[in-house]
């Protein structure tokens, strides 16, 4: 069963990104901050869960929560300052954006930079033992998939609404035959052993 809280007597934030890996799209995170004591045998890391669960989850989540927000980095800005420095930038607009100021924040995984003045903790697994770290990567995850679904639309040989960006070999056949959009992270090796790329669309 997950943790309700690490900070004992603090409002505290869980906070989680998805998309990191990923070859095209934006980098999201969520912060989420619920009720103390709060409980759901439901909430997991969101890799563990189902897609329908997953959204099931994310408007339970919405209701229950005392605030909860999610920030964006685009692919420019990652391959401007790279994808853990985004990651991080994501978060922290996710947590200026909460409509409650948390006094403490616990991150997934094991890098951050302060935010603010406030107390935080990096957590490796911490999706998978906090409770609001696991709302974070329920929101986050589903956000960037409903953005990539709709890029998908936009790019379809690109397979995103399966794929939803991530180096498949489905995904980096089709930068091989088709080149690169504008979505795609330059600042990645985006064929892996073919290094060389031609940037069709504009760029």
């Amino acid at each position: 069963m997950l943790k309700s809280h690490y900070y004992d007597h603090l409002t505290e934030a869980g906070c989680d990104e998805a998309g990191r890996g990923c070859l095209a799209g934006s980098v999201y995170a969520a912060a989420v901050i619920l009720p103390p004591d709060y409980t759901n045998d439901e909430l997991n890391d969101s890799k563990k869960l189902t897609e329908k669960k997953r959204y099931l989850l994310r408007s339970q989540i919405q209701h229950d929560a005392l605030a909860w927000a999610v920030g964006v980095v685009t692919p420019e800005e990652i391959d401007k300052i790279n994808i853990l420095n985004a990651s991080i930038l994501a978060m922290h607009r996710a947590l200026d954006q909460l409509s409650v100021r948390p006094e403490a924040v616990i991150i997934d995984g094991n890098r951050f930079k302060p935010y603010q003045d406030l107390p935080y903790t990096t957590i490796v697994k911490g999706d998978a033992k906090y409770l609001s770290i696991a709302a974070a990567s329920i929101l986050a995850k589903t956000y960037r998939d409903d953005y990539m679904n709709e890029l998908a639309q936009r790019y379809p040989q690109y397979g995103w609404q399966e794929n939803k960006g991530y180096p498949t070999r489905q995904h980096r056949e089709a930068i091989r035959q088709w080149g690169v959009t504008p979505l795609h992270r330059k600042s990645y090796n985006l064929l892996g052993d073919l290094r060389q790329l031609t940037f069709d669309f504009g760029d």
